[in-house]
């Protein structure tokens, strides 16, 4: 879709498990905890500036606003693996009671980091997602740091990625006041579809649930 994609966050049942590797036919590298959101993760390179991370929730949570992205990978879940969300890149934060082209809500800005890794990123209070999900979070990285980076080439790349929802031309006027590249199409409920190029064909992945 587009570089200002961050990343994408796949709701995963467990991280010891493997379906997400043999879905994509490749071993992905370990990523890192979250002790504030309760979430512990995985991490896979899909371009110099982009990754997928499969969260799972395996520690106490010490945020209340804990997502359904993170109480969606319960045990005991089947099916493939699941995207539940995204998250675009911002140069600096943009504040949405100075911007009113925003009118999708996306939560205050609020600081983590993680070792010399330091970012800030758009979580509502009430822990939903911006639009059933379809709308991506806002994530402004400090200084020249990414993860991405940092992480192995494993010939895994974002090709595209599709967005439906209800109010289609509402969140295309958010996705274009924020420089996110991309069409959002209208649908009878919230999904997101990722394209992905894998040295083993492509590979699709989806909310096969409804977001939100």
């Amino acid at each position: 879709m587009s570089p200002s994609i961050d990343h994408l966050a796949v709701a995963a049942t467990s991280l010891d498990g493997r379906e997400l590797d043999d879905f994509l036919g490749v071993a992905l590298p370990t990523g890192g905890r979250h002790a504030r959101m309760g979430t512990h993760n995985r991490l896979l390179r899909l371009g110099p500036l982009t990754y997928l991370e499969p969260d799972r929730d395996r520690s106490r949570c010490h945020d209340a606003r804990q997502t359904p992205l993170v109480r969606a990978g319960r045990p005991g879940d089947a099916g493939p693996p699941r995207l539940g969300s995204t998250a675009g890149a911002l140069g600096r934060p943009r504040r949405r009671d100075r911007d009113p082209a925003l009118s999708i809500d996306v939560g205050p800005w609020e600081p983590f980091q993680r070792g010399d890794l330091s970012w800030q990123l758009t979580v509502r209070t009430d822990g939903t997602l911006p639009a059933g999900g379809v709308v991506p979070s806002l994530i402004c990285w400090a200084g020249s740091a990414h993860p991405a980076a940092r992480l192995p080439d494993l010939g895994v790349s974002l090709e595209a990625l599709e967005l439906e929802h209800p109010r289609a031309s509402e969140i295309q006027r958010q996705l274009d006041a924020l420089g996110l590249t991309g069409r959002c199409s209208p649908g009878p409920v919230p999904r997101l579809t990722a394209h992905l190029r894998t040295p083993h064909g492509p590979r699709t992945l989806r909310s096969h649930e409804p977001l939100g």
